[in-house]
């Protein structure tokens, strides 16, 4: 009998730490998403920030260019 209690709580307390292991994996895939996510956000605003740029380079050209 005691051995049947044993392995009883053996699997439950199994059972936890598998859970525990699908949780902290699910974390770490939505971490990876929010990584990968953050860095598309990342390179969007640097070109939006490069575009930008441009035009001020292109807007100074042109002043300079109609002063001349």
């Amino acid at each position: 009998m005691k051995r049947l209690i044993f392995l009883i709580a053996a699997v439950a307390l199994g059972g936890c730490g598998v859970e525990t292991a699908s949780t902290a994996a699910t974390a770490a895939a939505l971490k990876k998403q929010e990584l990968e996510q953050s860095k598309k956000t990342l390179e969007q605003a640097q070109q939006k920030i490069g575009q930008a740029m441009e035009q001020v380079q292109q807007s100074q050209q042109s002043r300079e260019a109609a002063e001349k």
